[in-house]
């Protein structure tokens, strides 16, 4: 498939924008259809909802708060009513406004005005929903009740209309990861084209994912943080798969191959981890669905189809991208180093190779480091409060905020999250006056009832964010209206997002236990190994609980929220742990195939667990690194999103990701895989009988007839200290550019060797032996055989290509 794609590039780049195109023309003509569906079945909220609907049919518009305070006198000044009420009676004739609800209107619009009249609001309701409403309408509105501003009077609005106006501009936080991330791969890669590559297939991937998504509104419920948390997701995988398959390209191009062959074997290798590591990522979002949380289904759909797509993108896309851009892709220092020398040896040496061989060195001190670090930053996960977040948690400069607190100081702090108790059978008397009697219930209000069906209005004396009012709903439904003897429901946002956060918390393990499950039986079928798989799992567990600690100091504790610029601290959103754990057990099982799929590659040609771990690190932690540098920056820019769901998952994903990469995959892992020796390639003989074969690394080609090719011939020589002496039973591997084991053998007691070559052409000659270090270096064969002698020195550091 590599192959046909870069031989008819034009066609694939063709196909490609015309569908990016087509789809987004589509998209754009058919509008959004995203829907926020908390379907709660078996819920007491639910209950309460579904009789409340019954019994009064509401307007499906979006309802939002006009809030006024005076420094002196009273609200109900002439003075004061003479410029509050022309502005609202100039929003209600507002195209797009239903109504508007005044404290002016008479003896029901008094109890909107605070007990020391200092503070009033009205509620004006508009006839479309939030997302719905034309931000213009909404500016306009803002507009006119600020204006009726002077001194001495503050207007300030609250609701999820006057909300959307306060975002940043669609894409900015998108826009951002990208220039981050693109001054990360000029700085890894050091040319611009190379750099490019991985930024168009991330747009490709994204905005066709970002486009199908929007077309998917129609037909299901989408809810609007799915398209967020797509983008989120799919530029970092788009941009980091097609890092990992260009770096093997330009390896492939370095060595002396020629751009097509450089580019299929790249896909081949380094496309097979993608295609592997996409399907873990959709597996661990597909976990999602066993929580049985409709409002998850569509972060689902969303997402996967933007991974899915990504891959794609990188596994056809990219290759056709290869195909135009030919040895460009390299620097043009690195061009006319090839020119002049043939091919270019790129060893892993400098910090990842110390590192690697440091490790190797000390396995027990630094895996006692990493996990000493990962327990501490883990501790504040033991206080982790589910809930959700609303306007009082906005940044203290916006109207929201500002209006969320003044009703708070006028109306008390329970008042921005009324519950409703909805009774239908029973003395409601009798139910009223228990409420009223039960300690944190600031205010009962019964309203007139309808269809048998009565709503009772209960403001508590603590804001909806608080542990006080969940205690409170607990004693409403246990204690309260039990002894009244009536049958009643508590519903009301609040009493809804306690609901969401118990079902969350009861279906995680659940939850948890399906992706991890999944996870093992993909790695287990991938590497044939029974420890790989569960030191993955454990590694991710390490990581998911350091993560979420990261995100309860920062976002429930409010460690450097003002720096962040992020609002107030409050519970952490009950979806968040969900979307989270899918996302970081699909990202961190990339890093682990790519980090492990490069030491299986070198256990199955040396059968040294030493060497393969300490090549593997080697040879991957400088790619995972970057990738991982890359990923932190797409996250971090979600912050500036302006949806405080987006600014959790990215900056717990950044923390995630971070500490995944850094120190669990670089440090913990291959010390972990040190002290367990051989014993990480261990697989018993039935289950290896068992088992399907599906390899991550592609199968040993087998060698054609020399005759195809040209004459077979030999490399042989001596291997010798750097003091001349001969080396006996060193380990001499011949390998193909593309990696591939062509002869094995072992030298004599003289230092001898001797390997066989298929065919003229540039092959890779690897040796290693005890207490010695290891070289590897390319050998050009022509039609006769050739000498080529090896020292080896003690101690030495792998020259690893």
């Amino acid at each position: 498939m590599a192959r046909w794609c870069y031989r008819h590039r034009l066609v694939v780049l063709i196909l490609w924008v015309g569908a990016l195109f087509g789809v987004g023309f589509s998209a754009s003509a058919a509008g959004t259809n995203y829907a926020n569906v908390f379907s709660l079945p078996d819920t007491d909220s639910k209950s309460a909802y579904d009789l409340m609907q019954k019994a009064f049919p509401s307007t499906s518009g979006d309802t939002d708060t006009v809030v006024w305070k005076v420094d002196d006198g009273s609200v109900r000044d002439q003075a004061v009513r003479t410029r509050v009420q022309p502005a609202l009676d100039k929003i209600a004739k507002m195209p797009g406004v239903g109504a508007v609800a005044s404290p002016y209107a008479g003896a029901r619009g008094a109890a909107q005005i605070s007990g020391d009249g200092k503070i009033a609001y009205a509620q004006l309701t508009f006839t479309k929903r939030a997302n719905e409403v034309p931000k213009d309408l909404v500016q306009n509105v803002v507009d006119t009740a600020q204006n009726a501003e002077r001194g001495g009077l503050r207007v300030e609005l609250g609701g999820q209309a006057i909300q959307r106006i306060q975002e940043p501009p669609q894409g900015l936080s998108e826009m951002v990861g990208i220039v981050a991330a693109a001054v990360v791969l000029f700085l890894a890669f050091g040319s611009l084209f190379a750099m490019l590559l991985p930024i168009a297939i991330a747009v490709f991937g994204v905005g066709m994912g970002l486009f199908s998504t929007q077309l998917l509104s129609h037909t299901t419920d989408v809810p609007d943080i799915a398209p967020l948390l797509a983008s989120l997701i799919g530029l970092g995988v788009g941009i980091d798969y097609a890092l990992f398959i260009v770096t093997r390209h330009r390896r492939g191009i370095q060595r002396g191959m020629d751009p097509e062959e450089s580019a299929v074997t790249a896909l081949n290798t380094s496309g097979r981890a993608v295609l592997f590591a996409g399907g873990t990522v959709c597996i661990a979002l597909a976990g999602m669905l066993v929580t049985r949380l409709r409002f998850l289904d569509g972060v689902v759909i969303g997402t996967s189809l933007t991974v899915v797509l990504s891959v794609l993108a990188a596994t056809t896309l990219l290759p056709a991208l290869l195909g135009l851009l030919g040895p460009r892709v390299l620097s043009r220092r690195q061009r006319r180093r090839l020119a002049a020398n043939g091919f270019e040896t790129e060893k892993a040496s400098g910090l990842a190779a110390r590192w690697s061989v440091n490790v190797q060195k000390r396995p027990r001190r630094i895996a006692a480091l990493a996990l000493v670090v990962m327990a501490v930053l883990a501790i504040p996960v033991l206080s982790l409060r589910l809930g959700a977040t609303d306007q009082g948690n906005d940044d203290a400069s916006t109207t929201t905020r500002k209006a969320y607190d003044l009703l708070a100081e006028g109306f008390g702090p329970g008042f921005n999250g009324p519950l409703q108790v909805v009774s239908v059978s029973g003395d409601t008397a009798t139910l009223v006056k228990g409420i009223d009697a039960t300690p944190g219930v600031a205010r009962v209000a019964p309203l007139p009832p309808a269809k048998g069906v009565t709503v009772i209005q209960v403001v508590p004396t603590t804001s909806p964010q608080s542990k006080q009012t969940d205690d409170l709903i607990d004693t409403l439904r246990n204690e309260v209206i039990p002894k009244a003897g009536a049958q009643a429901h508590v519903g009301g946002v609040t009493a809804v997002s306690k609901d969401f956060a118990s079902v969350t918390g009861d279906r995680l393990p659940l939850f948890i236990a399906t992706i991890i499950g999944l996870g093992f039986l993909l790695l287990l079928v991938a590497f044939r190994s029974l420890v790989v798989p569960l030191t993955a799992a454990l590694m991710n567990l390490i990581a998911a609980a350091a993560s979420f600690g990261v995100l309860v100091a920062v976002f429930q504790w409010g460690w450097g929220l003002d720096l962040l610029g992020l609002g107030k601290e409050g519970p952490i959103n009950a979806f968040l742990p969900v979307i989270m754990l899918s996302l970081l057990f699909g990202l961190s099982m990339d890093y682990q195939v790519f980090l492990v799929s490069r030491m299986h590659e070198e256990w199955v040609h040396t059968r040294d667990n030493a060497r393969a771990v300490r090549v593997g690190l080697a040879e991957t932690s400088r790619v995972i690194n970057s990738a991982a540098l890359i990923m932190v920056c797409v996250f971090l820019a979600f912050v500036l999103s302006g949806d405080s769901g987006a600014a959790m998952a990215g900056v717990g994903l950044a923390a995630a990701v971070a500490l995944d990469a850094f120190i669990l995959r670089t440090a913990l892992v291959p010390a972990a895989m040190h002290l367990l020796g051989n014993s990480n390639w261990w697989l018993p003989g039935w289950l290896e009988r068992r088992l399907p074969h599906l390899a991550v690394e592609p199968k040993e080609e087998a060698l054609e007839p020399p005759a195809a090719h040209g004459p077979a011939s030999a490399v042989h020589g001596f291997i010798r200290t750097s003091d001349g002496e001969p080396v006996d039973g060193a380990s001499v591997t011949l390998l193909s550019n593309g990696g591939r084991q062509l002869d094995r053998v072992t030298s004599l007691a003289d230092g001898s060797y001797i390997v066989s070559v298929p065919a003229p052409g540039t092959y890779l000659l690897a040796t290693t032996a005890a207490p010695y270090g290891s070289r590897a270096a390319h050998v050009a064969v022509a039609e006769g055989p050739v000498v080529f002698d090896v020292e080896l020195a003690e101690g030495e550091v792998d020259a690893v290509n």
